[in-house]
């Protein structure tokens, strides 16, 4: 298993369905903020995403953010979702997922990240023993260079999981 790929791969989190959750065997959500829930540095929500929130949580999904950004960003998106949160994460080590789920009350094996990057969600969530849905990022940053690089390193490791997915699913 390539520690780069997800468990699932998804457009964006309003393409995560219940079906996946249980499949998945998760009952709780460690979400990301920038380009996964919304825009960097955005405050907004769109539409999709927020009856998408809505449907999990009325499906008794347990969800709090989990993020590498600081609180000053954080809190403010967290509260108008009516989420708990955790900032400054330092994604990809494991130590913000574990307090994410214990914060949930649940054990790392029943949650799942959902995040758009490779190199800290889908990373962290794979050293943590923790499933992981990554999603395209919303808005790709095209004034930050090095966020440039890793999205262009991303899309070819993004490409390769596709083509292993579907040569699993070929039989070959």
């Amino acid at each position: 298993m390539c520690l780069l790929y997800p468990d699932l791969l998804k457009n964006s989190v309003a393409e995560i369905t219940h079906d996946d959750l249980h499949r998945l065997g998760v009952k709780g959500l460690l979400l990301d903020v920038d380009n996964t829930l919304t825009t960097h540095d955005s405050q907004r929500l769109e539409e999709k995403v927020s009856k998408w929130l809505e449907m999990i949580k009325g499906l008794g999904i347990g969800l709090t953010i989990v993020s590498n950004a600081s609180a000053r960003r954080v809190a403010p998106f967290a509260r108008r979702i009516e989420l708990e949160f955790i900032s400054r994460a330092g994604k990809p080590l494991p130590f913000g997922f574990i307090r994410g789920a214990k914060r949930l009350g649940l054990p790392l094996k029943q949650c799942a990240v959902v995040g758009d990057q490779s190199f800290t969600d889908v990373l962290g969530a794979n050293l943590a023993g923790i499933p992981c849905i990554q999603v395209l990022p919303i808005l790709l940053e095209k004034d930050k260079p090095f966020m440039m690089f890793k999205r262009w390193l991303e899309r070819y490791i993004i490409k390769a999981h596709r083509k292993k997915q579907l040569k699993g699913k070929s039989g070959d």
